[in-house]
């Protein structure tokens, strides 16, 4: 590396010991947890409709908190000012743990009866259900994702802190939105068949290259905020934007073919038990 390189950009130092804490999202996530807590205790004591199944495992309960947790961890501290100071590298990762691990975590903790009486609500059974569909969820995740990523909006975002947060939350919808036909607890709002969710899983990995391969292949700097932010660890700014594109490229790649491996075992050993059941009827 150029030594008048790295005296007009001197390295930074990140301390790992000062955990940063934005409180509105420690306020928003509580909310959360604390709504989740009510709804439980009013079903356990009898406020819950007859057909409506018991209260969710400890495991599921678990993998809601989980959720909460790791918005935490994501949206706060070393991850989230490497994402916002540093590094175009760490606000992909940030980006994929908010897209591919948090929902996921929190709909597989939601039991359908907590979900059901939202859709009572005027107009929301209508759009849910035409934006719960495989083809309308892949549209909204990949349109969402491609246009945050978009220089001008992704520059508009990371110069004013408003349209950051609401890039944020529009990609936590939006990845809510695509884990719906994988993950849906409602049976009002219905999965894919298992040879559609491993159609829908194999697809999903096409835009998100797309986008990822413009980025890792462009030849300059495609974000004038990291151009400028202190170097750390040694990275240039077109050295982090290209790491960035590579994580989101194969990693993100990576986790849908395995989603879609896991669909599979999980239709084979359907399909084993209904076989079984078949014998003992017989």
């Amino acid at each position: 590396m150029p030594i008048l390189y790295l005296l007009l950009h001197p390295a930074a130092r990140l301390s790992w010991q000062d955990f940063s804490v934005h409180w509105s999202t420690v306020i928003g996530l509580a909310a959360l947890q604390a709504l989740y807590e009510w709804r439980l205790r009013v079903h356990a004591s009898g406020g819950a409709s007859a057909d409506e199944t018991a209260g969710p495992s400890v495991g599921r309960r678990a993998s809601f908190t989980l959720g909460l947790l790791v918005m935490f961890v994501t949206l706060n501290g070393p991850l989230h000012d490497l994402s916002d100071y540093y590094l175009f590298s760490a606000h992909m990762v940030q980006h994929l743990i908010l897209a591919l691990l948090v929902p996921p975590l929190l709909l597989y903790g939601t039991p359908g009866w907590m979900l059901r009486p939202a859709l009572d609500l005027p107009g929301v059974r209508t759009i849910a259900t035409r934006v719960s569909g495989g083809r309308a969820a892949f549209a909204i995740f990949n349109l969402t994702m491609a246009f945050w990523h978009l220089p001008p909006m992704y520059n508009t975002a990371m110069t004013f802190h408003p349209v950051h947060i609401a890039q944020h939350l529009t990609m936590l919808i939006a990845a809510t939105i695509m884990w719906w036909p994988l993950l849906s607890p409602l049976p009002e709002l219905p999965r894919l068949s298992y040879p559609g969710q491993m159609l829908y899983s194999f697809l999903m990995t096409i835009p998100m290259s797309v986008v990822a391969v413009y980025i890792t292949m462009a030849d300059h700097t495609l974000y004038p905020a990291y151009s400028s932010a202190p170097r750390i660890w040694g990275f240039t700014p077109l050295a982090d934007q290209q790491l960035g594109g590579l994580i989101m490229w194969i990693p993100g790649g990576l986790f849908f073919v395995g989603v879609a491996s896991f669909v599979f075992f999980k239709w084979s050993a359907s399909g084993a038990d209904s076989e079984k059941g078949a014998q003992v009827r017989n």
